[in-house]
């Protein structure tokens, strides 16, 4: 029961970040039902663990960040939490995060952005921000989240915490609310990697509720290695231009330097069609986003705003007020690209383009790579209200990430170093299904790189 309440003494203190949605009152209640509750036995009893608002659950509502859902409560709880209970977790709440999963800052939820743990200017990075600003806050030691082209990864990155997705497959998309299917996956943050990678062990693993979950045994946590010799790590060109921010750079240098001196062969790489992963990305990811988000009607989910005199007026005033800008701004180009005359010139086309950027990944392994070490961001964390005029710049921040969810594979991020003060992460690409290698690289560094110094 005490460490209940000194768990939700902490999420209560960080309450500024506006990165919880759920009451103080009702989380100290399910915090200590679910203390009472918890075996144990479990590998993770008595961890605190968030959940990000798009990931249902029983004791909390899910919202997705969306007037639409608001107050909505799940009848049943996504596979990945009902794990997480299993193992003797305590959900800590759910996480605030952009509008159904769509942004790249925590700043299109609508229940206010969320701020930065260390500096309240600027964004902790989306959609999964809350999550991340959790955990980078210090008040809980691990959270899930949610990836389809990097919200995972990016906001652990600015936040200077460890993220993780898994390989398509690896975890239960059960329970776990649809914007792009064939890219969504729940992922994870940790303040460690064994954090990190202790939860995602607890939440891989088959699930013959999900169709798309492949049918293996859950990840089994590798040791911690004495050195790196053997591994092959590519860099890959097209992630180091001549742009990029000269702090991440100089972070990335160091890095690479580290895993050298713990044995680490390296080995310049190209992945050529990196060029073609964003505009691809922000084909594919609307295209299925417009489809998954047809259900919100007024009819099936979703308020029913009064004066609708037909059918269509009830459609129109329910997605008008209940979703925000840059969800509506996705269904828009969604529908346009599958529309009559223009799906062959922009999906298909978008689909050619994933399956050779996949190969391009496929080429590097099979030439004997293990791993890719690459920046996680083009650019430390910015300033919030920087790049909402501008949707473009805002998707370019996941340039380094979107690779990795169009192909498939399992990618994570850890510190490496701050400049001026803010976290830069450093990301792993590893092959499909061998998380276990690319976790293994990230002990090495995580034992060797001064994390919280100046790069």
């Amino acid at each position: 029961m005490s460490d209940a309440k000194a768990i939700a003494d902490r999420l209560t203190k960080v309450r500024r970040l506006n990165a919880l949605l759920t009451p103080s009152k009702d989380l100290r209640k399910s915090l200590t039902a679910q203390a009472a509750a918890a075996r144990p036995t479990g590998v993770l009893y008595g961890m605190p663990v968030a959940v990000k608002d798009n990931i249902c659950t029983l004791e909390f509502t899910t919202s997705c960040g969306s007037r639409i859902l608001e107050g909505y409560r799940s009848p049943y709880e996504a596979t990945a939490v009902a794990k997480l209970k299993a193992a003797g977790a305590l959900i800590a709440g759910k996480t605030n995060c952009d509008e159904f999963a769509m942004g790249s800052s925590t700043e299109h939820s609508a229940y206010g952005r969320v701020i930065h743990p260390l500096d309240k200017a600027r964004v902790p990075g989306g959609s999964s921000g809350g999550s991340a600003a959790l955990v980078g806050s210090g008040a809980i030691p691990a959270a899930l989240g949610s990836e389809t082209g990097g919200s995972v990864r990016q906001p652990a990155s600015f936040c200077g915490v460890v993220g993780i997705k898994p390989t398509y497959g690896r975890v239960s998309r059960y329970g776990l609310v649809a914007f792009g299917s064939s890219l969504d996956q729940i992922g994870v943050f940790g303040r460690s990697v064994h954090d990190a990678a202790r939860v995602l062990s607890v939440i891989s693993g088959r699930d013959p509720r999900d169709s798309t979950c492949e049918d293996r045994d859950p990840l089994r946590l590798p040791t911690v290695p004495e050195s790196l010799q053997g591994f092959v790590i590519g860099l890959p060109r097209e992630y180091f231009p001549p742009e990029l921010d000269p702090g991440v750079r100089r972070a990335c240098e160091r890095a690479v330097r580290f895993l050298k001196e713990q044995g680490a062969a390296i080995r310049e790489v190209s992945l050529p069609h990196t060029a073609y992963a964003v505009p691809t990305y922000y084909v594919l990811a609307p295209a299925e986003a417009s489809s998954n988000l047809a259900r919100y009607d007024g009819v099936r989910y979703g308020p029913r705003f009064n004066g609708a005199a037909d059918l269509r007026s009830l459609y129109r005033s329910t997605r008008g007020q209940g979703f925000g800008p840059e969800v509506r701004r996705r269904i828009l180009v969604g529908t346009y690209v599958l529309s009559a005359g223009y799906y062959d010139a922009y999906y298909r086309r978008a689909q050619q383009m994933r399956a050779l950027i996949a190969q391009d990944f496929r080429n590097v392994f099979d030439r004997g790579v293990d791993l890719l070490f690459t920046p996680t961001t083009p650019t430390p964390a910015f300033k919030a209200g920087e790049k909402l005029g501008d949707p473009i710049a805002m998707y370019l921040s996941d340039i380094f990430t979107v690779t990795a969810n169009l192909a498939g594979l399992p990618a994570m991020t850890l510190p490496i170093g701050r400049v001026k003060g803010l976290p830069i992460g450093g990301q792993l690409i590893g092959q499909a299904f061998l998380e276990d290698e690319m976790i293994e690289a990230a002990y090495a560094l995580e034992r060797v790189v001064p994390a919280t110094d100046e790069a």
